[in-house]
């Protein structure tokens, strides 16, 4: 009985957890939506995709303990954004101006941590959470870079995200803008161990919750 209660509250919560971690950083893809605010949005949404990247995939990974389940775990994120962003295409967005958040290869950062440590949970908190942070603003940098024409896209399809009156006309100028990917960076290569160790941790508790 025991078995088939931990095996059906795996499947369980990997589909929720999956599931509430896209729908959390569903937008966070859409930064040059934001047009002069676009790097400090970039930064933000950056410490949010590792923070629901981080706990989620090390939930996963040391649920099973099997190397490879956070790249899955990237993978059904992924998943899910893809056909979430299809209604901006649906809306007469151009394809190449769809912006699908880039996790792939900071879980699969995940996964070499804990099978090069051979499955060490503190390891796998301090090296892979310092990997995940540091990464994945790079990769989504490469990944909004390559979309074509921006500036004139956003303003030939605006988004109403904020009434006339808030929109800024005058654009901050502040380390946001200096280097989105180095604060990004900085901030997810501290805060994402705090992030993987919560992930740890949920792990813990949902054991105790099973075998109660």
């Amino acid at each position: 009985l025991m078995v088939w209660l931990r095996r059906c509250t795996h499947y369980l919560f990997i589909v929720v957890v999956a599931v509430n971690s896209t729908l959390l950083t569903i937008n966070a893809g859409d930064y040059i939506f934001y047009t002069d605010w676009a790097w400090t949005s970039f930064t933000v949404f950056s410490i949010s995709q590792t923070l629901m990247l981080a706990v989620g995939a090390t939930y996963y990974l040391t649920f099973t303990g099997v190397p490879g389940t956070a790249t899955y775990y990237g993978l059904i994120m992924t998943v899910y954004t893809w056909v979430a962003k299809g209604a901006w295409f649906a809306l007469g967005y151009p394809y190449d101006f769809i912006v699908t958040p880039i996790w792939l290869p900071s879980a699969m950062l995940l996964d070499l941590a804990y099978w090069a440590t051979k499955r060490n949970k503190h390891s796998l908190i301090l090296f892979g959470g310092v990997l995940v942070g540091m990464s994945l603003p790079l990769f989504n940098m490469v990944n909004l870079i390559t979309v074509a024409d921006p500036l004139e896209t956003a303003f030939k399809y605006p988004r109403p995200t904020l009434p006339p009156y808030m929109t800024p006309i005058e654009p901050q100028v502040g380390k946001f803008y200096n280097s989105p990917v180095a604060l990004g960076a900085g901030a997810g290569a501290v805060l994402s161990v705090t992030f993987t160790a919560l992930g740890c941790k949920l792990n813990t508790w949902t054991y105790r919750w099973m075998a109660a």
